[in-house]
């Protein structure tokens, strides 16, 4: 991550940043996106929950700002939401499911902080995706728990690893 730097909250929502950055108690937090796999694994997840998206009531969309408190605005990589949920500008309702996909100079610290606020936030459905072991962790509760199937307690929605990479190679294969 590149160094921080302190600015007011107004001007973080009126700047445009590329890629988009954090706002964490005063402070822009540039974010590590870009990588090839890192993209292909985000774009993957955003098209299978579309692909359910009227069947299961959700919308899902990637690299979405969210307003966690009035000093903290974290960018999941993807992001699950009912689709009762109204559309915002910077949610400020807490999604169904935030997805981290990890990129090779994520420090495990730093992911866990970003964890650590979504779930206080009342996100109840926090997953990390490592695109390059192509593993996966539920972290809902804070802790890493290794999972090749996620779910959505008392609803339909799921997440299978090895169907979402299977996806991604038969895309990958032209």
């Amino acid at each position: 991550m590149a160094t921080a730097t302190h600015i007011p909250l107004e001007q973080y929502l009126a700047t445009h940043y590329e890629p988009d950055a954090e706002y964490i108690d005063g402070e822009i937090e540039e974010r590590n996106v870009g990588e090839y796999e890192h993209n292909l694994v985000q774009l993957g997840l955003v098209n299978w929950f579309n692909e359910h998206g009227r069947e299961w009531k959700i919308r899902s969309i990637q690299e979405q700002r969210t307003r966690l408190t009035p000093t903290r605005y974290r960018i999941p990589d993807v992001c699950v939401f009912s689709r009762e949920l109204p559309r915002e500008f910077v949610f400020t309702h807490p999604q169904i499911i935030a997805i981290e996909v990890l990129s090779p100079e994520d420090k495990h610290s730093k992911i866990q902080e970003r964890i650590e606020d979504f779930i206080s936030f009342g996100i109840l459905n926090v997953w990390v995706i490592d695109p390059i072991k192509r593993l996966g962790w539920n972290c809902s509760d804070g802790n890493w728990i290794r999972q090749e199937r996620f779910t959505v307690s008392g609803t339909p929605i799921y997440l299978s690893l090895d169907e979402l990479f299977r996806r991604i190679d038969e895309q990958e294969k032209d």
